[in-house]
């Protein structure tokens, strides 16, 4: 199976050239990602997602919580989160090869109707991602969901099915128990991604415990208890990861000033956000930005 996935990544990536990048495909939703060194950490807002490597390892980093994944093995992502992700073995003669597809909750919840038996959710209150190798009917499931990308014209009819397939094969896995917490109506899950997708559109203004505990129908203190549990960051950290990250790409991508940069994000001192910027990326702002540009460059 693996040295069928590389075959295949590496056919779909060969008129690209020796590039690397984070490529796009005809797939919606499924992303192909090469990069021929190791790279340093990089902040990204993670959606829920099957992350694949398919050659090499990376390792991601959702606040305390360190993940590392190797070949042919996946993490999956229940639900929306920043992180910041490294990968840790690649090389020019054998690059690392990584496979992302996003995740439909609401397809999740239907395969999950239609099973005999759904899983029964833990008791377990742990962060919701979870790394595993991929082999069987996942596997299986992956490897023809690329190679619809050499047939266009499958890609709307078969596309659909084997995206219920995954469900299936996730829903009734090892992670099953924890997965359905994700589609099962009042789950302590499924009532925090409701808050983070409040803060998520919101995450320039000032957070506010009570607002988002009444949007996931708990107690502030119950709230805060089970936000870190499911993210491995306070609702003030996860607010912070994203505005520093959003700045950083309008500063690289946009050539936005740091100040203006700051503002735009919610911060009311750019002296604040130069210093917690440097806190997160290593680096005050216009130096980690330069150093973005001559690597894009």
């Amino acid at each position: 199976m693996t040295s069928a996935l590389v075959e295949v990544v590496n056919r779909l990536l060969a008129p690209k050239g020796r590039g690397d990048g984070f490529f796009p495909t005809a797939v919606d939703g499924v992303h192909i990602i090469r990069l021929s060194e190791k790279t340093l950490p990089n902040g990204v807002v993670y959606k829920p997602s099957l992350c694949i490597t398919v050659q090499g390892m990376k390792e991601v980093a959702f606040g305390e919580a360190v993940f590392d994944y190797g070949e042919m093995g996946f993490l999956l992502v229940a639900v929306e989160m920043p992180a910041f992700g490294r990968v840790t073995k690649a090389s020019k003669e054998r690059p690392y090869l990584g496979i992302t597809i996003d995740l439909d909750i609401g397809v999740l919840r239907e395969v999950m109707d239609q099973l005999d038996e759904p899983p029964v959710p833990s008791n377990n209150q742990g962060i919701g991602v979870f790394a595993s190798p991929l082999d069987g009917g996942l596997a299986d499931c992956v490897v023809r969901l690329v190679r619809l990308l050499d047939n266009s014209k499958a890609i709307p009819i078969l596309q659909p099915m084997i995206m219920r397939e995954i469900c299936f094969w996730l829903l009734t896995g090892p992670y099953a128990d924890e997965i359905c917490k994700l589609v099962l109506p009042n789950s302590h899950m499924q009532r925090v991604a409701e808050a983070i997708y409040l803060l998520r559109e919101n995450f320039t203004r000032p957070v506010r415990i009570e607002h988002l505990a009444a949007a996931a129908r708990m107690s502030p203190t119950s709230f805060y208890q089970h936000f870190k549990m499911l993210t491995s960051m306070t609702p003030l950290q996860y607010q912070k990861q994203l505005r520093l990250l959003e700045a950083r790409r309008l500063m690289a991508s946009n050539d936005v000033s740091v100040s203006h940069a700051a503002f735009q994000v919610g911060y009311e001192s750019p002296s604040q956000f130069s210093r917690e910027y440097a806190r997160m990326f290593g680096t005050p702002p216009k130096r980690d930005v330069t150093e973005l540009k001559s690597v894009t460059v």
